[in-house]
C-alpha cells in the first residue's frame, strides 16, 4: 500500500500557472430612443424657423407680400406687382448704380454665398482643417454669425468654440482659403470668441497700376504710392518715420522708391523737400539724377553722403534744442529723405570693413535720431536676415514684397504676420510691386501694390521739377 501511494504521488504533476488576462473595458452601446431624436430635429427646425426672418428679412418680406397679393388679387395683381418692382430696380440700377450695388446686389450675393459656399462646405472644411473640437464624443463647430460682401471680398463673421483661440484660425489660413476656393484668407479679431474671416473673390491687384498723378500739395505723412487690395489708395508715411522695403530681385522695390519720390515731386519743386540718393547699382536711381539734391554711387562717396546727412541732422537738432519739438518743412529746413537702394552693399557685402562700419554707424544714427528733425531713411533690401542688416528694427515701417522663404515674412513684418495672412513668400513672380504692409493702427497686414513709374514718367518729372544733382 505504502509503495502504491508513493507511486501515485510521483504521478501527480503540479498545475501550470494560468497567465494573467488583461481586463478590457468596452463602452456600452445605448440606443437613443426615437422620441429624443425626433425632439432634437423638431427643436432645430423651430429654431431655424424663428431665426429665419432675422437672417433673410428682405427675401421673406418679398415672399409674404407676393403670397398676400396673390391671395387678395390673383395672378394678375401678382404680375403687376412684380412688374412694378422690376421697373423700379431697373431705374435704380441705371440711375444710381453704386447705391444699387451696395443695397441690393451685394446683399443678394452675400445671401447666396452664405448658403451655397459657406454653409454647404462649412463642416467638412473645418473638420479637415482641424478647427472642429470634440468633447464626450460630441463635435463642436464654430458658428457662422453672418456673411457680408464687398465689391471684392466676402467677410464671414464667426463665433468660435469656447476654449479655442483666434490663433487656431490664423494658423489655418491656407487651408481655409483652399477649402472655400479663395485666393487667400485673413483673420480679423473683433472681440472675445468673435472674429471675421475675409475671403477675396478674385485678385484685385492682378493688373499693373500706372503712375499715380502727382499731388499739388502732397501730405508727406500720407503719400499716394499705390492701391490696397480693397481698392482704396495706399498712402505711405515718410515724415516722422523710416521705411524699409524688402524683396527679392524683380519683386518691385524700384516701384515703391519711385512712387514715393513721384508723390513728393511738388514738394521738391517748392523746395520744402529734398532727396539724397544712394544707388550702388547705378541703374535704378541714376535715371532721375536731376531730381536729387545729392547723389552717390560708389561706396566711399555713399558713406560720405550718409555722414553728411548725419552732420546736417545734428546741426538742425542743435538749432531746435529748447525751441522746437516738431519739424515743419520749410525752404530753410526741408524734409530730407535719404533713399538708399541695396543697403546691404554698404552694411554687409562691401569688402572694406571700415566702409561697412562707417555706413552702419551713419544709418543707425539717422534712423534713431532723425525722425523728429525731418530726416527719413527710405531703404531697399533683398535679404532681411540679421547678419545682412542688423538695423532693421530701427525702421518703424516695413514693406514685404515677394520673399524667398516663409520665415522671412516674420523677420520683416514682425512675429505672427504670416499667421495673419501675409504670405509674401507666395506672391506670384509675375506681380512685381505686390506686397504686404502694416498700416498705422492695425496689426493686420494689408496686401498692396505699388504703382509702376516708367522711364517716360521719370523724364517728365525731371523736366518739370527743379533739382540739382551732384
Amino acid at each position: 500500500m505504502l509503495g502504491d501511494n508513493k507511486a501515485g504521488a510521483t504521478q501527480v504533476r503540479p498545475t501550470a500557472p494560468v497567465p494573467a488576462r488583461t481586463i478590457r473595458f468596452t463602452t456600452p452601446v445605448v440606443e437613443t430612443p426615437g422620441i429624443f431624436i425626433l425632439t432634437g430635429w423638431l427643436w432645430r427646425f423651430l429654431r431655424a424657423l424663428v431665426l429665419l426672418p432675422a437672417q433673410f428679412p428682405i427675401a421673406l418680406s418679398a415672399l409674404g407680400a407676393s403670397i398676400a397679393t396673390y391671395h387678395f388679387g390673383g395672378w394678375i395683381s401678382l404680375a403687376v406687382l412684380w412688374s412694378v418692382v422690376d421697373l423700379v430696380l431697373l431705374v435704380w440700377w441705371r440711375r444710381w448704380p453704386r447705391s444699387f450695388r451696395d443695397v441690393v446686389a451685394l446683399r443678394a450675393l452675400a445671401a447666396w454665398r452664405r448658403l451655397w459656399v459657406y454653409r454647404r462646405h462649412w463642416q467638412p472644411v473645418l473638420v479637415v482643417a482641424g478647427l472642429a473640437e470634440s468633447y464626450l464624443e460630441r463635435q463642436y463647430l464654430p458658428q457662422i454669425r453672418g456673411v457680408t460682401c464687398s465689391a471684392w471680398a466676402d467677410r464671414v463673421r464667426v463665433r468660435i468654440v469656447a476654449g479655442t483661440s483666434p490663433a487656431d484660425f490664423q494658423k489655418r489660413v491656407t487651408e481655409l482659403a483652399h477649402g472655400f476656393g479663395a485666393p487667400s484668407c485673413r483673420v480679423e479679431v473683433r472681440g472675445p470668441r468673435d472674429l471675421v474671416l475675409e475671403f477675396p473673390r478674385y485678385d484685385t491687384l492682378a493688373d499693373p497700376i500706372d503712375a499715380l498723378p502727382i499731388p499739388n500739395e502732397p501730405d508727406l505723412s500720407a503719400l499716394p504710392v499705390g492701391i490696397c487690395e480693397d481698392g482704396e489708395p495706399w498712402f505711405l508715411r515718410l515724415h516722422g518715420t523710416h521705411v524699409l522695403t524688402v524683396g527679392v530681385t524683380g519683386a518691385g522695390k524700384g516701384s515703391v522708391l519711385w512712387s514715393a519720390i513721384r508723390a513728393m515731386a511738388s514738394a521738391i519743386r517748392a523746395g520744402i523737400a529734398e532727396v539724397w540718393a544712394i544707388d550702388p547699382k547705378r541703374m535704378e536711381l541714376s535715371y532721375g539724377l536731376a531730381l536729387f539734391a545729392h547723389y552717390a554711387a560708389d561706396a566711399e562717396t555713399a558713406v560720405a553722403l550718409l555722414e553728411a546727412a548725419v552732420a546736417a541732422m545734428q546741426e538742425r537738432a542743435e538749432r531746435y534744442a529748447g525751441r522746437q519739438r516738431v519739424h515743419v518743412p520749410t525752404v530753410r529746413d526741408p524734409f530730407t529723405v535719404v533713399v538708399l537702394d541695396e543697403v546691404a552693399f554698404l552694411t554687409a557685402y562691401h569688402p572694406d570693413r571700415d566702409i561697412r562700419r562707417r555706413a552702419e554707424n551713419a544709418i543707425a544714427t539717422l534712423t534713431s535720431q532723425g525722425r523728429s528733425v525731418g530726416f527719413c531713411v527710405l531703404a531697399a533690401l533683398q535679404d532681411p536676415r540679421k547678419e545682412v542688416l542688423n538695423l532693421r528694427n530701427l525702421f518703424p515701417d516695413k514693406i514685404a514684397l515677394r520673399l524667398d522663404e516663409a520665415s522671412q515674412v516674420d523677420m520683416v513684418l514682425g512675429e505672427g504676420a504670416r499667421d495673419r495672412g501675409a504670405n509674401a513668400h507666395l506672391i506670384d513672380p509675375e506681380l512685381p510691386g505686390v506686397g504686404f504692409v502694416k498700416l498705422e493702427g492695425s496689426p493686420v497686414p494689408v496686401r498692396v501694390r505699388a504703382a509702376f513709374v516708367s522711364d517716360a514718367d521719370i523724364d517728365h518729372m525731371t523736366a518739370t521739377t527743379a533739382g540739382t544733382g551732384e
